[in-house]
């Protein structure tokens, strides 16, 4: 795993509210903590395909996003293989791309990462807003957490602390 590069991949349309969640945390990662130089650190929005020229640049892609997975507000989940399908599955919002085909997409032009995406189940994803509900708010260290030891575990170090 050493050298391995490292995508962390927030994405989210910010201005609906829990939306958003993947790359409000992805700022988060950003203002407290500093990164390995095999790290890399991308806000993604709602980019898209337009992502392919980051993601076939790295070894292993750590997508941060909001996910419907069924459960309890707040609650995070792990997914990987075909379980990425439920990452950036939102239908009716500006939320609509398939992570699932776009790393397809990559491997087509000889570059697919391995891919991990950690989500939290939104609050609220319909309602204009800016800012996270108070809920997934207070789950944000928690979701962070689980980041960064996906990132361990991916061969990534960290350290608490902008070094910016």
């Amino acid at each position: 795993m050493p050298g391995r590069r490292i995508l962390l991949l927030g994405v989210g349309n910010i201005l609906y509210r829990d939306e958003g969640i993947g790359v409000h945390a992805l700022r988060q990662l950003e203002r407290n903590y500093s990164f390995s130089d095999n790290v890399t650190l991308t806000d993604g929005g709602v980019m898209g395909k337009l992502l392919m020229s980051v993601l076939v640049e790295h070894d292993f892609v750590i997508v941060l996003d909001a996910v419907l997975g069924g459960g309890e507000p707040g609650t995070v989940y792990r997914l990987e293989g075909e379980g990425l399908r439920k990452s950036l599955g939102f239908h009716d919002s500006q939320h609509q791309v398939d992570l699932v085909d776009t790393l397809i997409s990559c491997e087509l032009i000889g570059g697919r990462p391995e891919a991990v995406v950690i989500g939290m189940e939104p609050e609220n994803y319909t309602d204009l807003g800016t800012e996270p509900t108070p809920l997934c708010a207070a789950a944000l260290p928690g979701f962070i957490g689980h980041v960064l030891d996906e990132l361990k575990a991916a061969g990534g170090t960290c350290l608490s602390g902008n070094a910016s």
